[in-house]
């Protein structure tokens, strides 16, 4: 098994539960080797260290291997928790995300490769977010004032949702979640875990995150 002096976090951009667990590792500044994924052309060093062949995967320098994205989450920020994100954790409401919203986010957004109708499940994949505009309204972040990692951990699914037909979202009374979602995009932490990198090769010169 490989092993290296830091960890090395295989990634993939655009990816929901990579940016969930970039968010994580930044906030923690848990210093990693990055190396960006082209998902059609998946390294086999990758695949190695985890065979499913989904992003994001950390492997230690121990030579294990987390590859679940809230996994890696929390092993980041059981380490260092600056911000106290494990006390704003809520296992249920991202339990319903990872689940039924993540499913209807796919058949929404990629209706030719899942069939159906897709406007049902925009429709039910609204409910969810009706779910947390309501719960937003009592409340900056999902689980109090501050950001956590409940926040973190749908943010990215909800970002993707949203931009499937941005003119569409943008017209719903959701007022609570749109200002939440508004002030993650243009937060720093977002802006830091969303810089471009080059895809990752075996030679190529060594990428670090987050960045000093």
């Amino acid at each position: 098994m490989i092993r290296t002096s830091d960890p090395i976090l295989y990634s993939f951009r655009r990816c929901p539960y990579a940016m969930r667990a970039r968010l994580a590792v930044a906030v923690a500044g848990l210093r990693c080797e990055l190396r960006e994924v082209v998902l059609r052309a998946k390294p086999a060093a990758m695949l190695a260290a985890s065979p499913k062949g989904t992003v994001p995967v950390l492997l230690l320098p121990t030579g294990a291997v987390i590859d679940e994205s809230l996994d890696i989450m929390r092993y980041a920020l059981m380490r260092h928790d600056p911000e106290g994100w494990l006390e704003r954790d809520d296992a249920a409401l991202i339990s319903a995300n990872d689940a039924g919203f993540k499913s209807d986010l796919d058949r929404y957004k990629y209706p030719e490769r899942h069939g159906g109708d897709p406007l049902e499940h925009r429709a039910r994949g609204l409910a969810f977010l009706r779910r947390l505009d309501e719960r937003l309204s009592g409340s900056a972040q999902l689980c109090g004032a501050r950001r956590g990692l409940a926040d973190a951990a749908i943010m990215p699914f909800v970002r993707q949702f949203a931009a499937v037909d941005a003119t569409w979202f943008k017209a719903q009374p959701l007022p609570h979640l749109h200002r939440w979602l508004s002030g993650h995009l243009a937060s720093d932490l977002f802006a830091s875990i969303m810089q471009r990198e080059m895809p990752w090769s075996p030679g190529a010169p060594a990428v670090f995150f987050p960045k000093p």
